[in-house]
């Protein structure tokens, strides 16, 4: 596989399906207002009023090389409601202030972006949410430790361990003396005195 192959293969992290019928909504999306103060962050309870969501579909997590995006789609037809590119430390995604089931995403679209609000009905799928993401850029560094390692073993010299001409290696067997010092050396006898007087030996520790 050559490496534009391997850049244009899309791997799927985690797919949080539209619920339809009487099942249980699993997430929606919300119109965010601007931030009145940049150090106060998002909250949830200024997006108005949740039960009444900008859109709901399916969301999709995307692995394509190093890179990671979140896609908002049609449940039923695929159509692309709007792409998240996730990078690590570039508030590509932030957790509200009031909520752990809550998240602002930030979509850029030709220089431009907007920020949009995705919350999650039930924790479990936040959690698998954070979690998809927190993997991917995991998988990514040990990869990369793995290739260093790698590469550092490949060009570190090797260490030639074979002896020389005229080079000799002398072994020294422990306890060994003379012929027959490969016999293993049994404990002295030991005698000790029976209740009716006789005597019994025995080897102790045996």
């Amino acid at each position: 596989m050559s490496l534009q192959d391997d850049e244009d293969y899309e791997s799927v992290l985690l797919v949080i399906r539209e619920c339809y019928g009487n099942e249980p909504l699993c997430f929606n999306i919300y119109n965010v207002p601007p931030l009145p103060s940049a150090s106060r962050g998002h909250r949830a309870a200024d997006w108005g009023n949740v039960d009444k969501p900008l859109w709901r579909g399916r969301l999709r997590i995307i692995a394509q090389g190093n890179k990671c995006f979140i896609r908002l789609e049609d449940g039923k037809t695929g159509e692309l409601f709007a792409v998240c590119s996730y990078e690590e430390d570039k508030n590509c995604v932030e957790s509200v202030t009031d909520s752990s089931r809550y998240f602002v995403l930030k979509i850029e679209d030709q220089g431009r972006h907007a920020f949009i609000g995705l919350g999650f009905l039930d924790r479990s799928h936040a959690f698998d949410f954070n979690v998809a993401l927190q993997d991917h850029f995991k998988h990514l560094r040990q990869e990369q430790k793995t290739a260093e390692q790698k590469k550092a073993g490949i060009e570190a010299p090797k260490v030639d361990f074979s002896l020389k001409a005229g080079q000799t290696l002398n072994l020294t067997i422990a306890g060994g003396s003379g012929a027959g010092s490969g016999r293993r050396n049994r404990p002295a006898r030991s005698t000790v005195e029976s209740q009716d007087g006789g005597k019994s030996s025995f080897f102790p520790f045996c």
